[in-house]
């Protein structure tokens, strides 16, 4: 398994161009089975979770290309409804596939999707959504079948904004007759940018970006050219990195409106921030003032996917942070490996009370989960010595070769394969 060897202390500088969002990313490409034709997909990153999922589409029957950052995506002949169980263990994402397949071909079989553990990721609402639309659906021996004839709009209401959920219904919905509404749906970028995708291919929704969104059902789709928005958690993730290791860096490629709640945080902790157009110029010297309370919660809030990187720039800070975590409950997995680097953080039930600590110290560490890989990178950048993070597979099904990225900002940081 390959590691990531760091040594800490050196500051930051350059540009970097951010690579297009995995979150966006994942859900495009399942949308893509509601038609046939030839799909041309740009700013797709090269991450394992998009290798899988063109693995299952090809095993639906689709023809794919990944090169360079593009996908070539030929539909026309997918046919297959049961999605490959292996496949759909290893991300999941993959439960994007059962509302399109539903609505094009009228069945899909799939079982329970795996991925990162951070805590429950329940798919009730999926499938509550997908009833709500007439799917039957029939569970036994680990496997769920949806079965319709023909979807109808309805009005749907979430009990929580899942951004999974929303997508799931709204890609059911485009080819449902009459008009759905997703009530307390999901305010995400991902979610605009996944209606801006299908509207380009016909459909006609209304609403992403809000918490009420409109479907009207159309009989058919086409294939259509498509570039995918920026990755905020990446952008987010680098802002972080120049606020713990100190330098000045410029990032490309980045939507700064994606991160409000990020950069107000980060602006209040003595990070200098300016934006212009797609650029955000991020510049730290000295040690972060302390924040009193972060909530993490559903866009526009504070990202949970952010709160682990977060958690180590508050760490190096003067003075008492609290970060309270309401998304996922088991998102606190870093917290015993940050304390092995010589961080001060009291976890009591859904908070983490960080108490700012002059410096970290570089130690062997596990990454238990994407972003709690990320963080502990992050602390390896900060920490005195050289820090070993094991298990970045995790951190290779979100960044682009992270390690990259950061040699080309001046990082000392390499994979070694073992």
């Amino acid at each position: 398994m390959d590691t990531f060897a760091i040594e800490g202390g050196r500051t930051l500088s350059g540009s970097l161009r951010i690579q297009g969002a995995k979150n966006a990313a994942l859900p495009i490409l399942a949308a893509s089975v509601l038609a046939e034709g030839q799909f041309y997909i740009y700013d797709v990153p090269h991450l394992r979770d998009i290798e899988v999922m063109l693995e299952i589409l090809q095993a639906l029957g689709a023809k794919t290309k990944h090169a360079e950052g593009s996908v070539d995506l030929d539909t026309t002949s997918v046919s297959v409804t049961h999605v490959p169980d292996d496949l759909m263990g290893q991300m999941r994402s993959s439960i994007f596939l059962a509302g399109p397949l539903l609505a094009r071909l009228g069945e899909v079989t799939i079982s329970r999707p795996g991925g990162c553990l951070i805590g429950e990721r329940r798919i009730d609402l999926h499938l509550a959504g997908l009833t709500a639309l007439g799917a039957k659906i029939e569970e036994a021996e680990g496997y769920i079948t949806f079965r319709a004839e023909q979807l109808y709009g309805t009005n749907i209401f979430l009990s929580f904004p899942s951004v999974g959920a929303t997508e799931n219904i709204m890609m059911a919905a485009v080819l449902a007759k009459g008009t759905t509404r997703i009530c307390n749906a999901a305010r995400e970028p991902e979610i605009v940018d996944l209606q801006n995708f299908l509207n380009a291919m016909g459909a006609r929704i209304s609403g992403a970006g809000t918490d009420t969104i409109e479907v009207q059902g159309v009989p058919r789709l086409r294939s259509v050219s498509y570039r995918i928005i920026p990755d905020r958690i990446v952008a987010g993730t680098h802002l972080l990195a120049v606020g713990v290791s100190q330098g000045h860096i410029e990032l490309a490629n980045t939507i700064p409106e994606h991160l409000t709640a990020v950069i107000e945080v980060a602006r209040s902790c003595g990070v200098e921030i300016k934006t212009h157009h797609d650029i955000m110029e991020v510049k730290k010297t000295g040690s972060p003032k302390s924040y009193d309370r972060i909530i993490t919660s559903p866009f526009p809030g504070f990202p949970t996917d952010l709160q682990a990187q977060l958690m180590v720039f508050l760490s190096l800070a003067n003075g008492t942070s609290v970060i309270k975590e309401t998304v996922f409950e088991g998102r606190f997995n870093h917290v015993n490996e940050l304390a092995r680097m010589g961080a001060s953080i009291y976890v009591d039930l859904g908070s983490a009370i960080i108490r700012g600590v002059e410096r970290l110290s570089g130690a062997s560490v596990e990454a238990s989960d994407l972003r709690a890989g990320a963080a502990l990178v992050l602390a390896g950048l900060a920490a005195e010595g050289t820090t070993t993070v094991s298990q970045i597979h995790h951190i290779d099904r979100g960044y682009e070769r992270l390690e990259l990225q950061l040699q080309q900002l001046g990082a000392r940081i390499t994979r070694v394969s073992t």
